[in-house]
């Protein structure tokens, strides 16, 4: 039965996209508002659709339905129910189900949004693009990505999920935060096609859009930043950011995202970088699905990947139709997107935002060259090769500290032109937090350029964000802290303080192993590490041996080998203390024969890595705070034919 009601409402889903772009379609050749507002009701019917398919599979799971081939594949008897639930989007089909009951969902809050507007041609046009996006997705599961495919023999038991997901309860959070960012950003997508199509590339389509790609870049945070989380606590190498290609599928568009933002002021403001933020939005929505490609298609090594499947040709051949028709709708409205205005200054807020532009464009093409070089380097030489972390460090660290400088800068300027004077003034306090910063941390004794550096810049950043944010409570109270301009001061924060965590962790960490029999100490980063002895211990869907380890007479940890039915190899699980200054990362590497055996025991001391995910936080509650219009609007109009304001000299003082 499960088989019957979810195929039958993908089936549904599929046909009521594709009525919705047959009947916008129509109704925009015929120019018949009434069509235009019948198409909105496909929307919810595909939100329907898509959740009775979910419910479907979901019952199939916690019912361990292992008629489904899904079911079977990623389910057993003894898999706890939360990773029956999570398993729908541990594997291929399963995940592109989440999709596209995400997509649904976004489509249908769009139509409801813009349900007064159902008629105009910019609207329609971008319920039309987004229903295309649908059509595509449940096509998919109509494809090579059924997740309702059933079996002719019924298995007894199923396989369970892979090991490393049902270890951690990020599992929950972290993969449906990062869909609702890959996806939410179909919205910005959509309304760009539709303005291009239309020719109203002004800014009114911008300002509709702005906080639905908010809200995505938000939700994308938080799951790249909860994904780091999850590798820290579950993969037990005591990092939280390897390069892996997936965690750089992720990060392309968040790189791409975050240059639109900033270079949407500059057009909401001056009327400036048309061309350059249609491509940033389309490159944004295009490297979404070409991350889907890399990590469903298996072509690339990971410990995300999935195994190879059909659907890779399918989505690479869709990014390509998304690229073509995306250059080839900005080549056409080349004329209409010409610039009213122009820079006057390199010292200018517009200035400052063009070179972070800049910056994240190098970073991204960066990372895309280190991700995608060895799928070219196969298909030209035949050879397998892997980029690996040194390529990735060397060649994004200076991009990343010049992206801090600018972080400080950019709030500062004002638009159109900035006196030496006044930079003097507006920066007279971030030098000296970045001076105080500096001191204090080569007298405390640390050493390495790239970390002083990035800690000088750090504390020169965030005092210029706590300067602006200063000032805005001065004026306005605490509501002046509401809007986007703050709101991106705390994002700033963040940023700032999860960069310097970064350098810390990867500068002054300390790893070793030992071999230990009980009762034994060993020291590292002046931490005293005791081996106790072993403890078996049986879970309802594995069996763990778990080292009892006691830290500087604080408490005894437990890092941990599974077995899981149906995996060749044990799994481990770190054990860590926490603490605001370092943590104690253990790991079980290999178990002791007898009780009274030796066991080894790997041990990583790492500075600051608790700040990781409170930068993360930050970023979170300054997005958030960033979507609440604030006290002072800011004109929206191109202001290019203004003349120069006065400057205006503020002190904190």
């Amino acid at each position: 039965m499960n088989a019957a009601i979810g195929l039958g409402a993908v089936f549904l889903g599929f046909l009521s996209a594709l009525a919705g772009v047959g009947t916008l379609v129509v109704g925009l050749r015929r120019k018949r508002p009434i069509l235009l507002r019948t198409a909105r009701v496909y929307a919810f019917l595909v939100l329907g659709a898509a959740v009775v398919a979910t419910f479907a599979m979901q019952r199939a799971l916690l019912t361990h339905d292992f008629s489904l081939k899904f079911v079977a594949e990623n389910n057993a008897r003894s898999t706890p129910w939360l990773y029956s639930v999570t398993g729908m989007w541990s594997a291929l089909e399963g995940s592109i189900l989440l999709w596209a009951l995400v997509l649904a969902g976004y489509v249908a809050v769009m139509v409801r949004h813009f349900r007064h507007r159902a008629a105009d041609p910019l609207v329609a046009w971008a319920t039309l693009t987004a229903l295309v996006v649908t059509v595509f997705f449940f096509g998919l599961m109509l494809g090579p990505a059924n997740p309702f495919e059933q079996l002719a023999t019924v298995p007894s038991d199923g396989m369970g999920p892979n090991p490393l997901l049902q270890n951690h309860p990020l599992v929950a959070f972290h993969p449906p935060m990062l869909y609702l960012g890959y996806v939410g950003f179909t919205i910005p997508f959509a309304f760009a096609v539709a303005a291009l199509v239309t020719g109203r590339v002004g800014e009114g389509w911008l300002i509709e859009t702005r906080r639905w790609t908010l809200f995505a870049w938000g939700f994308l945070t938080s799951g790249i930043i909860l994904g780091a989380w999850w590798s820290y606590e579950v993969l037990g190498w005591g990092g939280f950011w390897g390069w892996d290609p997936v965690e750089n599928a992720s990060f392309l568009p968040w790189l791409t995202g975050t240059a639109f933002i900033h270079s949407v002021m500059v057009q909401e403001r001056r009327g400036m970088l048309r061309v350059w933020n249609l491509s940033l939005l389309l490159s944004t929505f295009s490297l979404t699905i070409l991350g889907t490609f890399l990590t469903r298609s298996g072509v690339l090594d990971s410990v995300h990947a999935f195994t190879e499947s059909a659907i890779g040709p399918l989505l690479l051949g869709f990014f390509a139709v998304v690229v073509a028709v995306g250059v080839g709708l900005i080549g056409w409205r080349g004329d209409k997107l010409r610039s009213p205005g122009a820079i006057d200054s390199p010292l200018s807020r517009e200035g400052a935002f063009l070179a972070n532009n800049v910056a994240f464009a190098a970073f991204a093409f960066v990372v895309l060259l280190g991700t995608v070089f060895p799928l070219l380097a196969e298909a030209l030489g035949d050879d397998r090769i892997s980029v690996g972390r040194p390529y990735f460090d060397r060649m994004t660290r200076p991009i990343a500290l010049v992206l801090l400088f600018l972080m400080a800068v950019a709030p500062v300027l004002p638009w159109r032109k900035a006196s030496g004077e006044l930079l003097r003034h507006r920066l007279l306090w971030p030098s000296w937090a970045a001076t105080a910063t500096l001191v204090a941390c080569v007298a405390f004794g640390l050493r390495g350029f790239s970390a002083l550096v990035a800690f000088g810049l750090g504390a020169f950043a965030a005092g210029a964000a706590v300067r602006q944010l200063a000032l805005s409570t001065r004026r306005a109270g605490w509501r002046g802290l509401m809007g986007r301009a703050n709101g991106g001061m705390v994002v700033h924060l963040g940023v700032i303080v999860l960069a310097v965590a970064f350098a810390a962790a990867q500068s002054y960490g300390h790893r070793a192993e030992f071999r230990l029999a009980p009762g034994q100490s060993a020291v590292l980063a002046g931490h005293r590490v005791t081996y106790l002895g072993i403890e078996n211990r049986t879970f309802p869907n594995r069996t763990a041996v778990q080292a009892l380890v006691r830290v500087d007479d604080d408490g005894v940890y437990r890092p941990a080998l599974n077995r899981f039915p149906f995996a060749t190899q044990a799994i481990g699980t770190p054990s860590v203390r926490v603490g605001p200054i370092e943590d104690v990362y253990l790991t079980l590497i290999q178990a002791p024969r007898t009780p009274e055996g030796e066991a080894v025991i790997a041990v990583v001391v790492q500075p600051l890595v608790m700040w990781l995910w409170v930068g993360g936080v930050l970023m979170a509650i300054g997005t958030a705070m960033a979507a609440i219009p604030g006290g002072r609007r800011r004109p929206t109009a191109p202001a290019s034919e203004a003349p120069l304001e006065e400057e205006k000299v503020e002190t904190l003082v």
